[in-house]
């Protein structure tokens, strides 16, 4: 408990709960303080005009000097209030008291406040007095200051009250807010121990509801997938580097062995030598093709990256392949719409390349009488560039792992290749921003890459 609790004082969300809470209590008692001040204002005026309006009634019943009049109304006055809420004094010329509940001498005249020691009354009771002169007699009229006051000490009272409630109802609801709020970082925390210790299929739980924390989750998770994605692809690269590999060093090795035999017993060794040649050049090729795939994929090709027109990519591929198709007994054409605006944001030469790659592909692994199709369209803000054949085809299970470096369907082996070319397509790809995809063309194989069209 104690641990949890010093882990909640320590966490961000809490502190920045309790920065809140202290604010918005704050900016209560401040507030509270305001109104406390503009109410006490507001019934010192008011009692005061009570005073004032009693005083003038008072004081209008001395007429034409009746000095009877004006006792009588202060005696009547006097006897109305029994617990000395209310006091009157009415002080002749020569200082005696003519009437009232009290002797007010030697008060100014206007508003004062005074202490009245008088019987039945608590001592320390303080009044808010009127007094001014009525002919030649003085007379007061004063107002106890206990309801007053008391109204305001159950102000303050519930005011303090309510503050106390408030900073609780803060504290608590911070509390508890960052404690969720901490337990959401502690599970992204968790995630990424158990990543840096190789658990790399971890992913930080969602809640679902769509806030920020759910968004930087979901960015996490996605980079934690790539980043799964992206080791798993060096293990399978070290895999078939190791296999397809293999077999070339195995050549390498048996061939310049015995070209060193046939060196030392005086025979020609230039066969040998020739296949160790060959043998170097296919494994020279296959690092180069990685290392190749590895610069695009570092997006150093798009300084290059010019506004083309990807028909005309097209038709030089078309044009290029069109003899070598025929001569495998193949038929290789292209569809283009050189009225349509086509245009993308791209590397020519790389374009051609996995254009290249694609058209080689279809001509590699299809049987004479294949027929071969490139084609280009537009779809909304989108540029679709297809290569169809009606050749064997990719089992559908397949079409996903042929992008792997390395990676070679089974009938494929015994063809020329190192299982780089579709890797290769899938990195320009890639970086040119787009899409690629794999389906049946029924019969054969239709690839379609879409790009983002240059608005």
């Amino acid at each position: 408990m104690t641990e949890i609790r010093s882990s909640l004082l320590r966490s961000t969300p809490f502190r920045l709960a309790l920065t809140f809470a202290f604010l918005f209590v704050l900016a209560f008692i401040l507030s509270g303080a305001i109104v406390y001040q503009l109410m006490s204002a507001d019934l010192a005026e008011r009692l005061d005009e009570s005073i004032k309006e009693t005083y003038s009634v008072v004081a209008a019943t001395y007429t034409d000097s009746d000095l009877e009049d004006l006792i009588s109304t202060v005696d009547s006055h006097s006897r109305l209030s029994p617990k000395k809420e209310q006091l009157f004094s009415l002080i002749g010329p020569d200082g005696n008291r003519l009437a009232g509940s009290l002797i007010a001498a030697n008060l100014p005249d206007g508003f004062s406040i005074f202490e009245a020691a008088l019987p039945d009354v608590p001592p320390d009771t303080s009044y808010r007095v009127y007094s001014g002169s009525v002919g030649a007699n003085s007379l007061a009229v004063a107002f106890t200051l206990s309801e007053t006051e008391e109204l305001e000490t159950i102000v303050l009272m519930s005011f303090g009250w309510a503050t106390l409630i408030i900073t609780g109802l803060a504290v608590a609801g911070g509390a508890v807010l960052a404690s969720r709020v901490q337990r959401r970082l502690d599970g992204i925390a968790a995630t990424m121990v158990d990543v840096s210790h190789g658990r790399l299929d971890a992913r930080i739980p969602l809640i679902g509801n769509g806030d920020d924390i759910d968004g930087v989750s979901a960015q996490v998770n996605a980079a934690l997938d790539r980043l799964s994605a992206l080791v798993e692809g060096v293990k399978q690269v070290s895999t078939n580097i190791a296999h397809d590999l293999k077999t070339p060093l195995n050549r390498l090795q048996i061939s310049l062995e015995a070209a060193s035999e046939k060196t030392a017993s005086g025979q020609s060794d230039a066969e040998d030598l020739a296949d160790a040649l060959a043998a170097g050049h296919q494994i020279n090729e296959t690092f180069e093709a990685l290392l190749r795939i590895a610069q695009i994929e570092a997006g150093a090709r798009k300084a290059r990256f010019i506004d083309l027109d990807i028909n005309g990519v097209v038709e030089s591929i078309a044009e290029i392949y069109a003899d070598v198709a025929e001569d495998d007994g193949k038929l290789l054409s292209a569809k283009v719409f050189t009225g349509q605006q086509c245009q993308i944001h791209g590397d020519w030469e790389l374009l051609t390349q996995m254009f290249a790659n694609l058209v080689e592909n279809a001509l590699r692994h299809s049987p004479p009488g294949t027929g071969i199709e490139l084609s280009v369209g537009r779809q909304d803000d989108r540029i679709l560039v297809e290569v169809s054949d009606d050749g064997p085809g990719i089992p559908a299970q397949e079409r996903e792992k042929v992008f792997q470096r390395l990676y070679r369907l089974d009938h494929s082996r015994s063809t020329p290749g190192n299982g780089l070319g579709l890797s290769l397509v899938r990195a320009i790809a890639d970086l040119h921003g787009a899409s690629i995809s794999l389906e049946d063309n029924h019969p054969g194989l239709m690839v379609g890459i879409s790009f983002p069209a240059v608005k």
